[in-house]
């Protein structure tokens, strides 16, 4: 599967998934079904995408089949499913480049060296390369009691926590530490919220304190975060108890070396049409990365995209192929 050719990797599949998120690794599993080989390649350092990145605690509602489903949860099942086929993961590694082969082939160059040469490519990128919007009072402050995301909950088991932000993550965050920290307020400078106003309430009902029209002025603490001073719209002060303070104030993401790539974009999005494919050949998208007029922009929407990418891949990799491959209960 793999050579070395001038010093560098180069590794040969018919489908190179870009993007481990919980779209890839369901496009894993069905192309692995459509008798496949894939390679799946990510920047970050394990599968799951945004869902292991931002929330593998955060509770899914909207999974087919599932009442409710914790991130990390689906990641694992997802992994497991596509386990079934053997991908290779490439994690860890960017890939940057694009070029076409004389015989029609992809070739990918990762940011290690590597070269992965594909039938086809789907791009399963989600939002792209993304980065936490930094809180101009944490500036130093990281990794002694300031996060963005909480990979652990128990982590915090006992702490006084301080959640910044008004969208769905922060009130997110402040729901799920609720039973576990020893206190938890949530505070956000202006007095409206970008959050699910169910979700919102739920907080709210628990009694958790949301202080707005204020911003966090000042950390205090020595080696680790202490105290909070937070500074609100009426020109006064108030001092809270933290030991960690959760940074829950979006984040800034773009494509990156997609950009590059000639694909048709609007936005931060690739257009595709009916079948995935995209404007370059045997390249095709699914997920949060995709767009076409009436997208709606959910888990189960990708699940259904990567089907349908993979199928119209397999055609695209062997016309004599058959579209629909088969309920796969019949193979069972």
């Amino acid at each position: 599967m793999g050579t070395r050719a001038e010093g560098r990797l180069v590794m040969e599949v018919d489908l190179l998934i870009v993007g481990a998120g919980p779209t890839g690794l369901f496009a894993a599993y069905y192309a692995g079904f459509r008798d496949l080989s894939v390679a799946v390649v990510d920047a970050l350092p394990e599968p799951g995408g945004q869902v292991t990145a931002m929330y593998p605690e955060k509770l899914i509602f909207d999974v087919a089949g599932m009442p409710s489903v914790r991130g990390r949860d689906l990641v694992a099942g997802l992994v497991e499913q596509a386990g079934q086929y053997q991908p290779t993961y490439l994690l860890g590694r960017q890939a940057r480049t694009l070029s076409t082969l004389d015989d029609g082939r992809l070739s990918v160059g990762l940011a290690d060296g590597t070269t992965v040469v594909a039938g086809s490519m789907l791009v399963t990128a989600g939002i792209g390369e993304f980065r936490p919007r930094p809180l101009p009072a944490a500036n130093g402050w990281h990794g002694r009691g300031v996060v963005h995301f909480v990979p652990q909950l128990d982590v915090h088991s006992g702490q006084d926590v301080v959640v910044v932000g008004g969208g769905d993550s922060a009130f997110d965050w402040a729901l799920a530490l609720h039973s576990i920290a020893r206190s938890v307020t949530l505070v956000h400078r202006r007095a409206t919220f970008r959050a699910h106003p169910g979700t919102v309430r739920k907080v709210r009902e628990l009694g958790v304190p949301v202080i707005t029209d204020a911003e966090v002025a000042e950390l205090r603490g020595d080696q680790a975060v202490r105290e909070v001073e937070i500074s609100l719209k009426d020109g006064t002060r108030q001092v809270l108890p933290a030991q960690a303070v959760v940074a829950a104030l979006g984040f800034i993401a773009d494509l990156g070396p997609i950009e590059s790539w000639g694909l048709e974009l609007d936005h931060r999005h690739v257009l595709v049409d009916s079948t995935m494919r995209t404007s370059r050949e045997r390249v095709f998208a699914a997920g949060d990365v995709a767009a076409y007029p009436g997208k709606v922009k959910l888990i189960a929407t990708g699940f259904g995209e990567a089907a349908t990418a993979v199928n119209n891949i397999a055609v695209t990799l062997d016309p004599s192929a058959h579209l629909f491959p088969g309920h796969s209960s019949d193979s069972g």
